[in-house]
């Protein structure tokens, strides 16, 4: 959409009308601090009763309607669409409506609130990794385009180390202080090199911390609408969300596609590892599976556990591609909320972000402002950080665990919409210890 509104700033207006499934997407301050974090320029309307939905019979999300210049209604596409189709359509539109005088080019000038200031190095952070061989944790600074790796000491300081990407929104390579990113996403690291989801890009990037220079390896820039892979950077990606890599494999959360792909990073060649792509919640073979935004990923060394957001349901996966899907917790698309409990009984809300430590997956439950536990021997989730009040933590979007050569455990959360990233101490017995904020300085 963005593309259509800088061609056709004179001549098209962009009116967002929000009308939320979960519970958190219906409170207009989430719907603020959202069209911050995704660079929103144009006027959204708040339709948490879905009157406006209601009124144009809409009946998926998301929902394109193309209105007149004198008001009346032309018509309406539901589901992704593709740049292209609606420039022409567009096009061809303001030439009609020009020839009948009917377009007016005066200027329209929608305030926007004002950001309000924040005291960090951060905006929006939205992943974490923990490299304790590296000594460095790895955040995705995501508001800012660049993902900083950073020295963490005893104390709760850590120091910015090296900085990838110019903070500039684009898709170059070359040395880190000219290469850019676009809302990196997911990380995942083998020796030197750090793989990163760069989610608006389309793509996966390495970034080699030995030399300081960014390259794509995956990805054509474009969003994919295909689910058949490729070869490097020529296969076609959509949202890339999160990342693992495991014996020579880099798995990817591929949100925009329901699906998990993985890439040999020997070979490059990219291809869909688990899910039909159909949007649901099904288990069964991996390949048959149905999968709903997956964008966390984690692994106990036997299976890969992925946060399963749209569907607010965590979910496991063999590393066989001939093996089997099954969900732990999380029942439909439209079954979520804030409540503990096992399996099925288990309610969580567009959770984002998953770690395995000890038997335990901790979880961002991201719409419910908490971090949850599930042990695996019981199946049980409980509450471990946040009130749910936002104070505490807003919207984590993903979490790392670090453990320590003297065995010591941490994890680290990028409480997203705080701007900032927490420690919190990791028990003997799995229990998380009150959160400090980590204090870093560039």
């Amino acid at each position: 959409m963005s593309r259509l509104e800088e061609k056709y700033k004179d001549e098209l207006i962009a009116i967002g009308v929000h009308s939320g499934k979960f519970i958190a997407e219906r409170v207009t301050e989430n719907i603020r601090m959202a069209a911050r974090r995704l660079h929103i320029h144009h006027p959204v309307v708040n339709d948490r009763h879905f009157r406006t939905w209601r009124a144009y019979n809409v009946q998926a999300w998301p929902t394109v309607i193309l209105v007149s210049p004198d008001g009346q209604y032309i018509g309406q596409h539901s589901g992704e669409f593709a740049y292209e189709d609606f420039d022409a359509l567009i096009g061809k539109a303001i030439e009609l409506y020009d020839q009948a005088g009917l377009i007016d080019r005066h200027s329209l000038n929608f305030p926007l609130d004002p950001e309000p200031a924040v005291d960090s190095l951060l905006r929006f952070p939205g992943k974490v990794l923990a490299d304790p061989a590296g000594g460095r944790l790895f955040i995705s600074d995501t508001g800012n385009n660049r993902v900083l790796a950073v020295q963490v000491g005893n104390d709760g300081h850590a120091t910015v180390a090296q900085t990838v990407g110019s903070g500039a929104a684009g898709m170059q390579d070359g040395a880190f202080v000219t290469a850019s990113l676009n809302s990196p996403e997911g990380l995942a690291v083998s020796g030197d090199t750090l793989y990163i989801a760069d989610k608006e890009n389309h793509s996966i990037r390495a970034a080699h911390l030995n030399t300081g220079t960014l390259e794509t390896i995956a990805g054509t820039g474009e969003q994919g609408r295909t689910r058949v892979g490729g070869l490097g950077r020529s296969a076609a990606l959509n949202s890339p969300w999160d990342l693992l890599v495991r014996d020579g494999w880099l798995y990817i959360a591929m949100a925009g596609t329901h699906q998990l792909w993985r890439m040999e990073l020997r070979t490059g060649e990219v291809a869909p590892f688990v899910g039909s792509g159909r949007e649901n919640i099904e288990d069964g073979p991996n390949a048959r599976a149905a999968l709903a935004q997956p964008s966390g990923l984690t692994t106990d060394g036997q299976r890969l556990f992925f946060a399963d957001s749209e569907s607010s349901a965590i979910r496991a996966a063999d590393f066989d591609p001939a093996g089997y899907t099954q969900t732990l917790i999380g029942e439909g698309l439209f079954e979520f909320g804030d409540k503990d409990g096992k399996g099925m009984a288990v309610r969580l809300q567009h959770c984002l972000g998953v770690s395995y430590h000890n038997g335990k997956v901790y979880i961002a439950d991201t719409y419910n402002n908490k971090i949850k536990t599930l042990d695996l021997s019981t199946n049980e989730c409980t509450t471990s950080l946040g009130s749910g009040e936002d104070a505490d933590l807003y919207e984590p979007g993903g979490l790392d665990v670090w453990v320590g050569a003297d065995g010591r455990a941490d994890l680290y959360v990028a409480d997203t919409n705080n701007h900032r990233v927490l420690r919190s101490m990791i028990s003997p017995d799995g229990k998380l210890l009150p959160p400090v904020p980590l204090t870093i300085t560039g």
